[in-house]
This record gives C-alpha cells, sequence and structure tokens, in this order.
C-alpha cells in the first residue's frame, strides 16, 4: 500500500509508468522516504539563490553551488551528494524535468574569468552517473532522455596550436560545443570533445573518445571512436 502511494506521487512529478521495485521491504520504503525528506529540506534551503525553479526538488549532502542565481531548474530534479556547479557563465545553467545528476560529477562553466563559458542546458528525463565531469565553454546542450555512464568527460572547447612560433596558450581557442541528441546513451567512462554532436538514439561504447560527429541509431567505440554498427 506504501508503494502505490510513492508509485503516485512519482508519476504525479512527470515520471508517468515509473514504478517501485517489487523487491522494497516498508522499511526500506520508510529509509527512502525519510532520505527524500531531508533532501528536499536542502533545496528548500537553497531555492531563494536559484535564478529560477520548479517544486519538489531534491539536494544530496556536500552540494555547492557557485553562482546560483544562473542556476534554472524544473521539478523533480535531483543532484547528489558532493555535486559541484559552477554556474558563472554568459547565458546559465538551464536544468528541466525530472533530471538526476549523480554523487560527485562537476559542471564548470567558466576556467578563465577574461573568457566566461557560454552556457548548457539539460533537458527533461536526463540522468547524469556518478563522478562526470562536464567542461562548459562552448555551449553544451543535452537533450531529453539522454543516459550518460559513470565518469563520462565531456569538453566543450579545444586549443589551437598550428603556429610553432607561438606557445600554444598564446594561440587562443575554438568554442563549437557539444549537442548530445535524444534517447543517446553514453557509456562509462568515455570522452566526447569539442564539436561533437551525437545523433539521437546512439550508443558510445565505455571507454571510448568521441572526436568526429556520430550519426543517429549508431553504435561507436575505441579510440578514436569509429563506427560498429547500426541499431
Amino acid at each position: 500500500m506504501f508503494g502505490k502511494l510513492l508509485n503516485n506521487i512519482v508519476n504525479k512529478l512527470g515520471r508517468s509508468g515509473y514504478k517501485f521495485d517489487d523487491s522494497f521491504s516498508s522499511s526500506d520504503l520508510i529509509e527512502l522516504v525519510l532520505l527524500k525528506g531531508w533532501q528536499l529540506i536542502r533545496f528548500f534551503i537553497n531555492k531563494p539563490r536559484l535564478g529560477g525553479s520548479g517544486s519538489l526538488n531534491f539536494l544530496g549532502y556536500g552540494v555547492k553551488l557557485s553562482f546560483a542565481r544562473n542556476i534554472i531548474v524544473g521539478r523533480g530534479v535531483f543532484l547528489g551528494d558532493h555535486v559541484y556547479i559552477n554556474a558563472l557563465c554568459r547565458s546559465g545553467v538551464l536544468i528541466g524535468n525530472n533530471v538526476t545528476i549523480k554523487a560527485g560529477t562537476k559542471i564548470d562553466c567558466t576556467g578563465v574569468y577574461s573568457e566566461l563559458g557560454e552556457g548548457i542546458v539539460i533537458e527533461d528525463r536526463v540522468g547524469i552517473s556518478e563522478n562526470c565531469f562536464i567542461q562548459v565553454r562552448g555551449p553544451v546542450v543535452i537533450e531529453q532522455d539522454v543516459i550518460i555512464g559513470p565518469s563520462v568527460k565531456i569538453f566543450s572547447e579545444n586549443h589551437d596550436f598550428e603556429d610553432p612560433s607561438k606557445n600554444i596558450r598564446q594561440q587562443g581557442t575554438r568554442r563549437l560545443g557539444v549537442t548530445i541528441c535524444s534517447g543517446s546513451w553514453i557509456g562509462a567512462g568515455a570522452i566526447i570533445l569539442d564539436g561533437v554532436t551525437i545523433g539521437s538514439n546512439s550508443v558510445v561504447a565505455a571507454g571510448s573518445v568521441v572526436t568526429k560527429n556520430v550519426e543517429s541509431c549508431t553504435v561507436v567505440g575505441g579510440n578514436p571512436a569509429r563506427f560498429l554498427k547500426s541499431i
């Protein structure tokens, strides 16, 4: 009975068809509710700092939000323990509904104060696993229903280095940005470099280094990542 009540609450938050595992004991569900209660309290403490927010979001222990006025979140968002978001950037951090960002993940929108990052959009129902790193220099867009495995790294900047008469740091950067289209799965430990678009419903195999665009409905893998098969 308690489980059905929780299922109804989650569905009303926008996760249509979501159902808790039947193996949950009543005591486990009670502990989960207490945990979520503390996370909800942390959210309400931080809500006034945000640029905008929906209702019923959840923050884990040790979450750090720098320049939080540049962050806008929807509803049903969960930020895990020790998630860090540096939101100092030109167009802000936009997080949609029912987004999960798990423990230890870092979103860093600016590296040097002389050139702020552009910003990041994370659309609805995106899941980002533990210990990911997203470097936001050029624009980053993660479309709806994307799954990102643990320890994935995304870089939206690259250094120019064609002129041997100058130090690399003097030659400037390129910021083409990164887009991960809807329904894609990025495997654990993958690295996605600046200028890459991952097509919709595609799979990037674990440990891959993606340097070029990935077509929709394909599987890529390796270093550098190459086409493996169509879906």
